[in-house]
């Protein structure tokens, strides 16, 4: 299987990258040419648009939402001839939007990939719609291996899954860097605070993954009564820490929505 990459920024890079662990037959291509660095970096080829379209039987859509009727469009003649899988990662397009762009009805997946994908650690819920070959998917998910975890998702949810998994990761480094900067304030070297908060996160995370057990019952077991962890929380929610949560997963989840429309 050859695999191509339409539009190639940081996700697109993310994902090439952990692809390449498993496979070499990947084709990149993008507008600007920067590109052509990842190409070198990886060992693959650098190539165009219509080049993708006449070589590659899987193609990842790596370019905003509002740029893919366009980028299609040229494309419709080849990708009606020869059918490949389309795999889409723009935020609030469908499954049928991407082939009405195609202009011509074509296996597609669609994907929510997150940036931890680059280090192996990614989560990609996906979906699929009914013209996918099973042992076409059966290769993929194998070759997306070494990206982390794949998960079937109804199409419906994408969205609410990009709010949280996809966007999650910027929430997450905002949240660490200000803890970072509390230790710093109370006297703790950059450098540790910075690997102490990441650790902690990651471990905490890691807890919530491996025993199956509701983040909030952990979370009373640090809290011992009238300790110094029951404290901090205490300030936590006095500042309104879930209910910013809450509602920047919302904001996430309206703009994806108003992206497709």
């Amino acid at each position: 299987m050859v695999y191509g990459f339409i539009g190639c920024g940081n996700m697109g890079g993310a994902i090439a990258r952990a692809l390449r662990k498993n496979t070499d037959r990947i084709l990149v291509t993008d507008r600007s040419g920067k590109a052509k660095a990842l190409a070198r970096e990886l060992g693959v080829t650098y190539a165009d648009n219509q080049t993708a379209a006449e070589t590659c039987s899987a193609i990842f859509l790596g370019v905003k939402p509002h740029m893919m009727r366009d980028m299609l469009l040229p494309l419709q003649p080849i990708l009606a001839r020869r059918g490949p899988t389309l795999i889409t990662m723009a935020a609030g397009l469908t499954m049928a939007q991407i082939r009405s762009f195609a202009g011509c009805d074509l296996p597609v997946i669609r994907i929510m990939p997150n940036t931890p994908t680059a280090v192996g650690r990614g989560l990609i819920p996906y979906c699929r719609n009914d013209l996918v070959d099973p042992a076409f998917l059966e290769q993929w998910l194998a070759d997306m291996s070494a990206c982390g975890v794949l998960d079937p998702l109804e199409e419906n949810l994408m969205d609410a899954a990009s709010a949280l998994s996809g966007c999650g990761p910027a929430y997450m480094y905002l949240f660490l860097e200000a803890l970072a900067d509390g230790a710093v304030a109370c006297g703790l070297p950059r450098a540790k605070a910075v690997t102490y908060a990441a650790a902690t996160m990651a471990g905490a995370a890691e807890m919530v993954m491996s025993t199956g057990q509701h983040p909030g019952a952990l979370k009373d077991a640090v809290c011992s009564p009238g300790g110094s962890t029951i404290q901090g929380v205490r300030v936590l929610e006095e500042h309104g820490l879930r209910a910013a949560a809450i509602d920047c997963v919302i904001a996430a989840f309206e703009k994806s929505k108003a992206l497709g429309k």
